[in-house]
């Protein structure tokens, strides 16, 4: 039996197996595919405190060997569900099952895509989900946002203030954002708002985004705007659906705060997959040490210790 099983090796994963392992606990991070999580496919990091500039892969493997090194075991398998027993905890994966005596819940959240041909090709060469990321890649550029609530009116804000142009298309004729924000971007002069638009194809060459195949969904009428970013701010899918019963959510992202603690004493929760106003790649790197500390703490605390 482990002293703490971590479910995902993203940041916030392998944040925290650095921390409980380096505590002398006995973890296990539990990964269905790479280890890193969404940072993986950045090309470029160049907002993490202390690293000037790294690709995320890069980055995702230093953490990992980090990890390893202080003990932490990387597992690949994936967890599918999670149980109480009077000994501590079993999760449940596709490989069989195994035990801990405290759980953290570090299974992030996946950027809802537009599904358009090359979309996924383009990731770093055009097409980004994270205008605080990638934003400065674009400065003095024409670029695009594509969505209609907060986080895609923020977006196009934040890059107003160093690209070129921003257009902002939306499918629909209002806004699910507030009237504030709304006010404020129809006010910006470099914002041009397109609503009753979808993106029905991406435009490139050289591996590279050169514009967008854009459908008034009105008139029918296709047309083409010539841009070279484009920021896909659609929402998130957070990964938590095998653990819904376990503990409690809103929307699939687990209700926890800043001490981790989810409704199930025993199961902490860090990283995207919590509710929380901002996800970027420190703060998640914060969740994870947040849930180990109080992971290692629940097991002092409950004479469960090693």
């Amino acid at each position: 039996m482990y002293e703490i099983l971590i479910v995902g090796g993203g940041p916030a994963g392998l944040t925290a197996a650095i921390y409980a392992a380096r505590a002398g606990k006995h973890v296990a991070v539990l990964e269905r595919g790479s280890t890193g999580g969404q940072i993986i496919s950045a090309p470029l990091v160049e907002n993490y405190p202390g690293i000037p500039s790294v690709s995320g892969a890069e980055l995702a493997r230093q953490m990992t060997e980090q990890a390893c090194a202080f003990g932490a075991e990387i597992v690949y398998t994936e967890a599918v569900g999670l149980e109480k027993t009077s000994a501590g905890f079993r999760v449940l994966c596709m490989d069989g099952v195994r035990e801990a005596k405290a759980v953290i819940l570090a299974t992030g959240a996946a950027h809802r895509s537009l599904g358009l041909a090359a979309e996924d090709a383009l990731i770093g060469c055009g097409v980004s989900y994270c205008a605080l990321c990638d934003g400065a890649f674009y400065e003095g550029a024409d670029v695009a946002v594509v969505g209609g609530g907060e986080t895609a009116l923020q977006d196009a804000l934040f890059l107003a203030s160093t690209c070129r142009s921003v257009t902002l298309i939306h499918r629909r004729d209002s806004f699910r954002a507030g009237a504030q924000l709304v006010s404020r971007a129809e006010r910006q002069e470099n914002i041009r708002i397109l609503r009753g638009r979808t993106v029905e194809k991406l435009v490139w060459s050289d591996e590279a985004l050169q514009g967008l195949l854009l459908m008034n969904l009105k008139t029918g009428q296709t047309e083409q705007l010539d841009v070279e970013g484009l920021f896909v701010a659609v929402g998130q899918v957070p990964q938590s659906a095998p653990f819904a019963d376990a503990v409690a959510q809103e929307n699939g992202y687990y209700l926890a705060g800043e001490d981790a603690k989810t409704s199930l004493p025993g199961v902490f929760a860090a990283g995207d997959g919590r509710k929380k106003q901002v996800r970027q790649l420190t703060t998640a790197v914060s969740d994870g040490t947040a849930a180990a500390i109080e992971a290692c703490r629940y097991l002092e605390e409950q004479g469960l210790s090693e």
